[in-house]
């Protein structure tokens, strides 16, 4: 029976409403929320195939226990999995103290489920080692908003998008982190061709698009940036003293330190033009409204903090903040990060955006809790917290929702701490997981669609997470695990004492949080469930006697300091810890893929997200490639301080020469050799603790591995993923996709320096069907060549090529196409780029993967004339989620060189 439950998309911050389409059992499909404010119906091409992801045989189904070192691990039910880890975190802290277990968690959990957390580690454990990977990603922005305007709240809404005369983007790929609200931007700008648009970004990214002017600075240079941008709306007056005089304090001092900074000097540090510099300062000045947006690109920096502050700083000189299209704006990255930052989970916070380092703040929770007191101790942060676990200082560690063994820079040291921690818990969702490898204990956790909960968006709008469907095999809700493993760590350190976490139901937690938000900056006493069903999704503050939400904050003028004032942030810039030397020339940038999220858990499962790019490539400006003497598609090594990597290199006319560009999503699973975190540093900034994952000093270089290998196979994709990915560690190369969309196919190129043993091959042929039934067959021992074609029902289901490849673009194209005729049969297994007579017929890129729209059909589209509108018309592309569209733009102003 086909049922509808509206829900929130679990991916970025945005926060968009979703509409589940469903039989009571299994989700159907997935479509915008046309009533939900944050996205009014649109989503993008990751949250358009949210039913297409979640494959069962990437879901952990049962709890698993490892009984030693080495050993796999078996099946165990519920009550026996939680009595053994109590009785492990229990013994640890007994032996070593509460500051001997930790739990690392994650922005894509529910505020409940944090909350759980965050209560079961301050009140019960007694530790403050409690962090979430939202330490990797907002942790500055928290930083810059408290102590430049005195609370960790972005002041605006996503309507000043549409509202603002200037925008200012920095450090943010809009176009492809935030697709939903990039398209408002576009709309807005289409009706209003006035509005300006400044974006400041190393690469030229599909965002620049949209761009009035792009300062492509050197990266890590923002500092710098904002400081010269303040020099000159000093020294032409573009700055609103009435303003600073009443509501701001620390002018003076800030207005010293730029003095230094003149259009020469920062022209210099960022590597733009003087004449740009002053076009960005004069837009600022004479704009009746001033927006700016930014995200990991400030963030992500041992100057994240600083980076932050300088920007707010130009809104506070201009008076630019608290009314509509005005104000400093960040980009949440995960879906509750938020609702993270609210509940006080980050080692240094309490709920209510408290303080744990502040003893009165640590005493109104600890009152609340009905306990003694809140540990004093500082707790660890993301990065020190794994040093300390593989110091040994760790004896247990929690692990929820989220994947460190890909995320978390250098990932030698993260790999090592995990393999060494005495007991490690991974409460997850998705077992594939590179995390998962290093269990103890695994525990099964509801996912998107299946659990129920309230999430916060970039825009402090709450909203509601709603199950559609029944979690799989003994899969629970996070909050329901937390709860029911504190009350048996309860009977085990306080039998005397009643239960503190006799939870039934998500509301019961999400009721007893708000109330520790009351007279708080985020008060959100006025808020429930029923509410929420009522009235819709909801900005805070929202107190007892609201209405309706608030819109933006800071229209009166008076900020959350101690005396009502905002605070200018005076701090010379300085450059990134990392310098390029010989050694080390080139400035590696890490970034996102358009259909792809974070560590591809969830999107990894969804063949079509691979159509647009289908491996991990390592991007180099044309300059570079050619003083390396490298090719397209060539492998090379790609070295840090800390690590290496091999994977193929592509021409990228985006970058600046002397930069390269590696997407953040390729782990372990995907890409062999720890995937792209080896190379980054752990390095911090001294207040966000957010490490610098934007910023690494590499080399690149030719790799020779003559021995090659390409694979595909479809049917039963993630069970044959999950058997053959053990099998490519002996190979000095080895990279993981899945292709297609009806007959979703896995595939694997691999490489080394010679051939495997043939056992080896064996085993990978019978895993991908190739050892028996209508397989076509070739081996030259001699030269270690071997390839196998299986063909059913006149199509190609399996491949393997192995010693020489040249004929996989082509036998990938005949697969897609789903004809292999009698005609074509005898050149399966030649050497060719394409069979005689035939031009090359190689897998098309998808361009829109929305409609399922190629490169090549756009190219036809435009040879034959048409223009955006027309190609919308026809072909369909650019009329779902719009992330094509940019690329399309590129496409028509190319016109005569396509043609």
């Amino acid at each position: 029976m086909h049922q509808t439950t509206a829900s929130t998309c679990c991916y970025c911050g945005v926060g968009c409403g979703v509409l589940i389409e469903h039989d009571g059992t299994r989700i159907h499909n997935v479509k915008g929320d046309p009533d939900h404010p944050a996205n009014f119906g649109k989503l993008c091409s990751k949250g358009s195939t949210l039913h297409l992801t979640g494959d069962i045989a990437a879901r952990g189904l049962y709890p698993e226990l490892r009984l030693g070192k080495g050993l796999a691990r078996a099946r165990i039910d519920w009550d026996n999995a939680l009595d053994h880890v109590a009785d492990r975190f229990a013994e640890a802290i007994r032996e070593h103290g509460p500051d001997s277990v930790a739990f690392y968690i994650s922005g894509q959990l529910l505020t409940e489920d944090y909350y759980a957390f965050n209560k079961l580690a301050r009140a019960l454990v007694g530790t403050n080692n409690i962090d979430s990977n939202s330490r990797l990603c907002m942790s500055s922005a928290v930083v810059g908003y408290k102590r430049s305007l005195g609370a960790d709240a972005p002041p605006c809404s996503y309507e000043d998008i549409e509202l603002s005369d200037c925008l200012l983007i920095v450090g943010s790929n809009m176009a492809y982190a935030h697709p939903v609200l990039f398209r408002r931007l576009e709309e807005a700008k289409a009706r209003r061709p006035e509005m300006r648009v400044i974006v400041v970004d190393p690469r030229r990214t599909d965002t620049c698009d949209l761009a009035d002017l792009h300062l492509a600075i050197q990266p890590g240079s923002d500092v710098a940036l904002f400081h010269g941008l303040m020099h000159i709306l000093l020294w032409e007056g573009w700055v609103d003293r009435t303003f600073i005089d009443a509501h701001t304090e620390g002018f003076e001092a800030l207005k010293a330190l730029v003095r230094d900074y003149n259009p020469a000097m920062v022209s210099e540090l960022c590597a733009i033009p003087v004449e740009a510099l002053q076009q960005c300062a004069r837009l600022i000045g004479n704009a009746p409204s001033f927006l700016s947006l930014w995200c990991m690109g400030l963030n992500q920096s041992t100057a994240g903090s600083a980076k932050n502050s300088a920007l707010i700083n130009l809104h506070l000189a201009t008076g630019q903040i608290g009314r509509p299209g005005a104000g400093p704006f960040s980009l949440t990255g995960q879906p509750n990060a938020m609702g993270g930052r609210e509940t006080g989970s980050l080692s240094n916070l309490l709920p209510g955006h408290r303080e744990a380092g502040n003893p009165e703040h640590r005493k109104e929770v600890a009152a609340y809790w009905g306990v003694e007191q809140l540990p004093e101790t500082p707790g660890l942060h993301a990065i020190d917290l794994f040093e300390k676990v593989r110091a040994g200082k760790i004896k247990a560690l929690w692990i929820a929702c989220t994947n460190p063994a890909q995320s978390v820079p250098d990932q030698r040291g993260v790999h090592e701490a995990l393999a060494t921690c005495p007991f490690v818990v991974v409460q997850e969702a998705f077992f594939t997981t590179e995390t998962c490898r290093y269990a103890d204990l695994l525990l099964p956790a509801a996912s998107w669609g299946e659990k129920e909960g309230s999430v916060t968006n970039s825009e402090r709008r709450v909203s509601r997470v709603r199950s559609a469907v029944p979690a799989p095999g003994e899969a629970r809700a996070d909050w329901s695990i937390t709860c029911d493993f504190a009350r048996r760590l309860e009977i085990r350190l306080h039998p005397e004492q009643p239960s503190r976490f006799d939870y039934q139901r998500p509301d019961q937690l999400f009721d007893e949080y708000k109330a520790l938000t009351r007279g708080r900056d985020l008060d959100l006493t006025g808020l429930n469930y029923a509410l929420i069903e009522r009235i819709g999704p909801q900005q805070w503050p929202f107190p007892d006697g609201s209405v309706t939400g608030t819109t933006r904050l800071y229209a009166n003028r008076v900020f959350p300091t101690a005396n009502g004032r905002a605070r200018f942030i005076a701090e010379h810039y300085q450059a990134p810890r990392e310098r390029r030397e010989a050694r080390y020339p080139l400035t590696l940038n890490t970034g996102r893929l358009r259909d792809q999220w974070h560590g591809m858990s969830r999107t990894g499962t969804a063949a079509q997200l691979f159509g647009h790019v289908e491996e991990a490539l390592l991007g180099l400006h044309p300059d570079d490639m050619r003083r390396r003497r490298l090719l397209e598609g060539q492998l090379v090594r790609l070295r840090s301080r800390r690590g290496s990597l091999i994977l193929p290199v592509t021409r990228d006319d985006t970058l600046q020469p002397g930069q390269a560009f590696l997407p953040m999503h390729w782990g372990d699973r995907f890409l062999k050799g720890l995937g792209c975190n080896v190379l980054t540093l752990p390095d911090h900034d001294p207040l966000s603790k957010q490490p610098e994952l934007k910023h690494a000093a590499i080399e690149v270089e030719q790799v020779a591995l003559p021995w090659q290998f390409f694979a595909l196979v479809e049917h039963d994709v993630q069970r044959r993923f999950n058997a053959l990915r053990p099998l490519f560690e002996a190979f000095d190369y080895a990279s993981f996709s899945l292709a297609g969309r009806d007959r979703p196919a896995l595939i694997i190129r691999a490489a080394a320096n010679q051939a495997p043993e043939s056992a080896q091959l064996q085993l990978i042929d019978q895993l991908l069907g190739l050892q028996e039934g209508p397989v076509l067959a070739y081996d030259d021992v001699q030269r270690s060549i071997g390839k196998r074609v299986r063909i059913e029902e006149n199509r190609i289901v399996s491949l393997r090529l192995a010693g020489e490849t040249v004929a996989r673009h082509w036998l990938k194209g005949l697969w897609q196409s789903g004809s292999a005729d009698a005609e074509l049969r005898r050149w399966l297994l030649a050497p060719l780029s394409a069979p005689p007579g035939k031009a090359g017929s190689a897998c098309d890129r998808t361009l829109c993967n929305c409609m399922n729209v190629s490169q090549q059909a756009v190219a036809s589209g435009i040879a034959a004339g048409l223009d955006l509108d027309g190609l919308k018309r026809e072909l369909g592309c650019g009329t779902s989620c719009g992330s094509c569209v940019p690329e399309i733009k590129r496409m028509l102003a190319r016109q005569p060189e396509l043609a």
